[in-house]
């Protein structure tokens, strides 16, 4: 009977696992789509801003791969990675600045196509297909 209830649990908690990594996969493709879109458009800094939210979720998902949990902000997330996975947090933080001058300077196509490269590298360490 316990052993049962055991594999019950991880049936269970195996299910919502792999539901959460398909929602995060489902948001990385959407927002990395949507900036392809924009960046086409010539709306440079709203696809920088999308680009770096796929990055974020990329990130996320890399924790969660290695970790089992998601960060709840932007500071857990770089804390996770700072301290862990100092390869990752060197692309996230470099590319943190250009989503924060997105708010007050006018981006362009040169900037995009950099937060454009970091996200194929991660959809790529990632195993993610465009």
């Amino acid at each position: 009977m316990i052993k049962e209830e055991i594999e019950e649990v991880e049936e269970k908690k195996e299910r919502q696992e792999s539901s959460a990594e398909k929602t995060l996969v489902k948001n990385i493709k959407e927002f990395y789509k949507n900036a392809l879109e924009t960046e086409e458009k010539g709306d440079f800094n709203s696809s920088v801003t999308l680009f770096f939210k796929a990055l974020a979720v990329l990130a996320d998902l890399y924790i969660y791969k290695k970790e089992g949990k998601i960060p709840s902000s932007h500071t857990e997330r770089f804390r996770i990675l700072e301290k862990k996975y100092n390869d990752i947090y060197t692309i996230i933080d470099k590319d943190f600045l250009a989503y924060q001058n997105s708010y007050r300077t006018q981006l362009n196509r040169e900037d995009c196509e950099v937060l454009k490269k970091d996200a194929e590298k991660l959809l790529e360490i990632l195993g993610i297909s465009k």
